[in-house]
């Protein structure tokens, strides 16, 4: 009998599917998972996709192939104001070599003598998640020497030197290409802070005039080429263990 219980709970535990990593301290802790680790209820998947983003062994897979004509991202149904929002993604491998600028501490870019911006050919992939429903809040996941985490939109479209530093990672805390890696996103306001497998990698940084409300995507970037190539920094990525907790927001937010 003891036999046959231990082989019953052994054929158990290879068919019940993985725990989300967060499951049991974020229910806790009153967060809400985003994602069922089934199939892709709760998102909107981008129309004329045919399948390109899906669900393969419980993550959300994309492999940058879409074959929608319009917005090619994956946007969440629902929308949020301030919130805490955890997640895991990886790259699961890089595509071509891409032009990529250095970005120095400030947020400002390495010049040449002349002025001209430096960059190196370096292997990239290239993906994102959106905050709030505009593609300028958006955090980005790729391979730059400046690490992952960077608001694009705002650090090169941004005068103020204060700000510009704020949305720039203090460190690289990424994982190698291939590993997870670890997002937990804090959004008050129009202050972001961001931590990156346990470093600070933002820390209240002032996105000023992002929407007080919107949902949340994961960026779709790159293709394919004519000759079936990809081209360089495509999204080649996955997520998994997506888990939001709303937080109260001022009554000036909310109208």
């Amino acid at each position: 009998m003891r036999i046959a219980l231990l082989i019953v709970w052994s054929v158990s535990t290879l068919i019940l599917p993985p725990l989300p990593v967060f499951a049991e301290g974020e229910v806790e802790d009153g967060f809400v998972s985003l994602f069922n680790g089934k199939d892709l209820s709760g998102w909107k998947i981008p129309e004329g996709d045919n399948g390109h983003w899906k669900v393969v062994d419980s993550v959300i897979d994309y492999n940058a192939d879409t074959e929608a004509t319009g917005d090619k991202n994956l946007w969440s149904e629902n929308e949020y104001a301030d919130f805490i929002l955890k997640l895991d993604w990886r790259i699961k491998k890089t595509s071509g070599l891409y032009a990529t600028p250095i970005v120095l501490e400030d947020g400002s870019h390495l010049t040449d003598a002349t002025g001209k911006k430096l960059t190196i050919l370096r292997p990239n992939a290239d993906s994102g998640v959106y905050l709030r429903g505009t593609s300028k809040a958006q955090l980005n996941i790729w391979c730059w020497p400046i690490g992952s985490g960077e608001v694009y939109g705002y650090r090169n479209n941004q005068n103020d030197p204060e700000i510009r530093a704020g949305v720039t990672p203090k460190v690289n805390a990424d994982n190698p290409v291939g590993e997870w890696n670890q997002f937990e996103i804090i959004m008050i306001g129009d202050r972001l802070t961001l931590i990156l497998n346990n470093k600070m990698v933002l820390e209240n940084a002032q996105l000023p005039e992002i929407p007080a409300k919107g949902p949340i995507a994961f960026q779709h970037h790159g293709g394919i080429n004519k000759d079936g190539s990809y081209k360089p920094a495509s999204s080649l990525v996955q997520f998994r263990n997506i888990w939001i907790k709303e937080l109260p927001s001022s009554k000036s937010q909310q109208e």
